[in-house]
């Protein structure tokens, strides 16, 4: 079976698919028991970053909302797509986008640490307290030496 997948770019102030990425979202929490950000704040956040896409059949199957800073506010795959590439090409995205790539990341959340290490990140401090309920997290960056290098590995570029 051949699935076909595009990608968009949603820019700041637009709206399009923040529904469709909500209930992606909250698919996921449930599943998984991450991302779980208000609905106030998830759109608000939405609105406020360029957003990367990737649809099926126009169904949002991934996205990585980021700040024009280079600062992750959310990034998630459908788990029916993890480990084809999505997440890599996304943070690869992001970071042919901006000089630095930062993000938080739920420091019970090992899949999300492994997976961000796998492409370079380092643990530049824990934070206490961050989430909304009292979860810890994790404040990570892409490290600096050899970005092009690891984006070639991984994208093929």
């Amino acid at each position: 079976m051949s699935v076909n997948v595009e990608s968009q770019v949603v820019e700041p102030g637009d709206d399009q698919y923040v529904n469709d990425a909500w209930e992606f979202k909250e698919r996921i929490r449930k599943r998984d028991g991450v991302l779980k950000q208000r609905r106030g704040f998830f759109e608000d956040a939405y609105k406020r970053s360029t957003v990367y896409c990737y649809l099926s059949d126009d169904d949002v199957i991934g996205f990585a909302a980021t700040r024009r800073d280079g600062y992750i506010l959310f990034l998630a795959v459908a788990p029916e797509f993890r480990g084809d590439g999505f997440g890599k090409r996304l943070v690869a995205t992001v970071a042919d986008n901006h000089s630095t790539v930062t993000c938080h990341a739920r420091s019970t959340n090992q899949d999300a640490l492994e997976f961000y290490e796998h492409l370079g990140f380092e643990v530049k401090r824990r934070v206490n307290g961050y989430y909304e309920d009292g979860g810890d997290a994790y404040y990570l960056r892409l490290g600096e030496d050899g970005l092009k290098e690891k984006l070639t590995r991984f994208m093929g570029f």
